[in-house]
């Protein structure tokens, strides 16, 4: 583990959804991190509900009570926006930060996001040897904005809350992106709704489960003078009442009962793939483990031609060299479901057979 300063080299605004636009739109997608299927049939229907009211400013008093009560916060601790990929922007235009530090490798938006505000970044590097996984002692002690994400994209790496947390310092903003966390079974390890460690603002995203990355909704939680903060950095009216609709859904028992019931099968269905994968050895395929995402990642030899061989083959796979901390030698592979999974695993068995 290591810090390093800003360096070039990684095209930090690529993602996934570069991997099934134009040429690839028509293949198997194993790049994106949404759920397949999804958005379910009852939440488009709810969605469609809302568009009656378009003629009118977008109220989100009632979503962001309804998120506040999901997480037993007053609704000040509370702030609603156009996806995580916003609050991200937010926060480096709103804070004052003299040293803000993020731990690689992770999406890598909040460093964009940062770099695009005139901030000067520094950058932790997790090292394979040690599973990526965080040590708190890592962070310089004078980085007064700290990102990570739980669980992190792209290794699957769930740190434990207590290491997070750690990370916290009187005068230090600790920005935890856990974007995919309502796809870890029992959403263990989480701090949304801890109001006990100081600086801490937590993001979460609605797209990944629910399939909701053309509504775009997400949304913060942390101290009220911070919302507030981030607040008047926002736009008027950021949210789409379309978009206010689906958060107060999503957050409702109902809806968080499907979410961990999703979690689950996502927690079958990525043992199913990792079984698979780790059949690849001989081949020198290595597995991050223990996987804890709706998502794994892979090294392997030759990986670059295996992506585009596996494109041939009609599966497209995210490319890991965009993210900080890796090289061309990481693919990421979202979980699907199991016929999925085993179609992906016949055209992958071929590619290696040959490369």
């Amino acid at each position: 583990m290591r810090t390093e300063p800003t360096a070039g080299g990684h095209d930090l605004r690529h993602h996934g959804d570069a991997e099934v636009r134009d040429d690839g739109s028509a293949l198997v997608d194993l790049a994106v991190n949404v759920r397949a299927d999804t958005p379910p049939g009852w939440l488009r229907e709810h969605i469609a509900g809302s568009l009656s009211g378009l003629a009118a400013y977008p109220d989100g008093r009632a979503a962001r009570a309804a998120v506040a009560a999901r997480h037993g916060l007053p609704v000040e601790r509370v702030l609603l926006t156009a996806g995580a990929a916003e609050a991200f922007v937010l926060l480096a235009r709103a804070l004052k930060v003299r040293r803000p530090v993020v731990v690689h490798p992770q999406f890598t938006e909040p460093e964009a996001a940062l770099r695009d505000a005139g901030h000067t970044v520094d950058r932790v590097l997790l090292r394979e040897a040690d599973g990526f996984r965080l040590d708190p002692a890592a962070v310089p002690e004078d980085a007064d904005l700290v990102v990570i994400g739980n669980p992190t994209n792209p290794t699957s790496v769930l740190h434990p809350a207590a290491a997070v947390a750690g990370l916290a310092r009187p005068g230090r903003t600790l920005v935890v992106d856990e974007a995919f966390m309502d796809a870890v079974p029992g959403e263990r390890e989480a701090l949304a709704g801890r109001t006990d460690v100081p600086g801490l603002v937590v993001l979460r995203s609605l797209t990944k489960t629910w399939g909701l990355a053309g509504l775009r909704v997400g949304y913060v939680l942390a101290a009220p003078e911070t919302v507030a903060d981030l607040e008047r950095a926002q736009p008027l009216w950021p949210v789409s009442t379309p978009a206010l609709a689906a958060a107060e859904a999503c957050v409702g028992a109902a809806a968080l009962a499907e979410a961990a019931g999703a979690a689950r099968l996502v927690a079958a269905d990525r043992a199913h793939l990792v079984a698979g994968l780790r059949e690849f050895a001989v081949h020198g395929l290595r597995v991050v483990e223990p996987a804890e995402g709706p998502f794994v990642l892979v090294r392997l030899p030759h990986a670059a031609t295996v992506r585009r061989r596996l494109r041939a083959l009609g599966y497209a796979v995210r490319r890991g060299d965009t993210f900080p901390g890796l090289d061309e030698g990481w693919l990421r592979l979202a979980v699907r479901d199991r016929g999925t999974v085993d179609g992906f695993l016949c055209a992958l068995g071929q590619v290696l057979e040959t490369a």
